[in-house]
């Protein structure tokens, strides 16, 4: 019998503007080189904000993909911009149980799975694996690529306690406890003590050399005469000061303007489907930025890192109580090669795994003093042709396909002991 496995990811094609997407869909493409055959079920495509054919073609022919009845509580239960908050618990997402479940059994039915995977954010994935474990015995990986909660977030108190609950579930019920960073581990494993320490693992994001094929390589592009420099931030923000705000950015970007260290002429900075346009552009026209700083839509993703690899930096954000979280994006950035400038604490993941790849633009998010000196320097080093990219000895080592090793090793794992204990005892797997 194939060694399958039953993965159960909310982001997933034909969805866009998600960078929670490569993580599922890679895994999907790449465990059979590891002996594993993934089944993947996923929501129905009306759940998602925005969807497009471009990534369609990276779902491998023949996999397996069940979508399941969804519904977006904010965009289809909602009078007036206001829905039943019952709808929308966990998530605004949660419907997707009511599908997700028999569509799993269905799928767990006909193909036999030897294991689940689930993956969140959107906590009715795990809600659905949770379920699907109970129902079948058959064991249970939870991903977290972010936490449930951090000290401000969520700020409602009803989802603190709800997501506190919950997160307690999910880790007490899983087979094994995936996170994506060490922090993540330590925040995590430092609310639910009572786990031992061979039910968590760290599997990072990172990736894909095949995505990179027919790009530019890691040299940096030397700048034209008279060229701007152009930095780019690819990718949305949130309002929320303490996640991934820019406005200290633009705040920065302003006091540079009146100082006459930069000019339209002289640099230009993208921001890349940001989001939150209502804050950005009463911001960018405050600071007299508005020859300088462009906002643009949404690209498709084979497009979205030819950008990262032809403009002369990068900018990353990422707010202090997130030091635990590395983004997604931030494993691309390192393989274009492109210099880096992180807007990020210096204790936290993201500029730890900078500094593995011998990068040092980094400062605090929130301070425009200090983001005006950073970024003037970064912008002369740019001019002088001294920025460099990442080490790409260093960046090597976060390709997704280690990655997708690490996770059917882990799977290779639990059929072991599950070999050991003689197999599932319960529920419709042996009905």
């Amino acid at each position: 019998m194939a060694n399958r496995v039953l993965m159960i990811a909310f982001h997933y094609p034909p969805a866009q503007g998600y960078s929670g997407i490569q993580r599922g869909l890679k895994f999907s493409s790449q465990l059979p080189e590891f002996g594993w055959e993934p089944l993947v079920l996923s929501a129905h495509p009306r759940a998602y904000a925005q969807v497009g054919p471009q990534q369609m073609e990276a779902i491998p022919p023949g996999l397996t993909v069940r979508r399941a009845f969804a519904l977006d509580a904010l965009r289809h239960l909602s009078i007036g911009g206001r829905y039943p908050r019952l709808a929308a618990l966990p998530d605004r997402w949660a419907s997707w149980w009511l599908g997700g479940v028999p569509a799993g059994l269905a799928l767990i039915r006909r193909f036999r799975p030897r294991a689940l995977w689930s993956t969140q954010p959107i906590p009715t994935a795990h809600l659905i694996g949770r379920t699907l474990a109970r129902l079948t015995g058959l064991p249970w990986v939870a991903d977290f690529r972010d936490a449930m909660l951090t000290d401000t977030c969520p700020a409602d108190p009803l989802l603190r306690r709800l997501h506190l609950r919950l997160e307690q579930r999910f880790v007490t019920a899983a087979s094994r406890v995936v996170v994506t960073t060490p922090g993540l581990r330590s925040l995590m494993g430092g609310r639910h003590p009572q786990l031992p320490a061979e039910r968590w693992a760290v599997i990072p994001n990172g990736y894909d050399e095949d995505d990179f094929r027919d790009l530019p390589g890691h040299a940096p592009r030397p700048l034209a005469a008279g060229e701007p420099v152009v930095l780019l931030h690819s990718g949305r923000f949130y309002p929320r000061a303490e996640e991934r705000d820019p406005r200290p950015f633009l705040q920065a970007l302003s006091t540079l303007r009146q100082q006459g260290t930069i000019a339209p002429e002289t640099l230009q900075v993208v921001l890349r489907a940001p989001g939150m346009e209502d804050i950005l552009a009463p911001a960018i026209q405050a600071g007299g930025l508005e020859r300088i700083v462009q906002i643009k839509p949404l690209l498709p993703y084979r497009e979205a890192l030819r950008e990262m690899t032809s403009v002369h930096g990068l900018l990353l954000f990422q707010g202090a109580e997130f030091g635990h979280h590395i983004p997604a994006k931030l494993f691309e950035y390192l393989r274009s090669g492109r210099p880096i400038l992180a807007l990020t604490e210096p204790d936290g993941d993201t500029a730890r795994l900078l500094r593995e790849a011998h990068l040092d633009g980094i400062v605090p998010m929130c301070d425009p003093g200090a983001i005006a000196a950073a970024l003037g320097r970064f912008i002369a080093a740019i001019r002088a042709g001294e920025a460099r990219g990442a080490d790409p000895e260093r960046v090597a080592c976060h390709s997704r396909r280690q990655r997708a090793a690490a996770l059917a090793g882990l799977l290779d794992g639990l059929h072991q002991v599950e070999n050991t204990r003689g197999g599932a005892t319960s529920g419709i797997v042996t009905s």
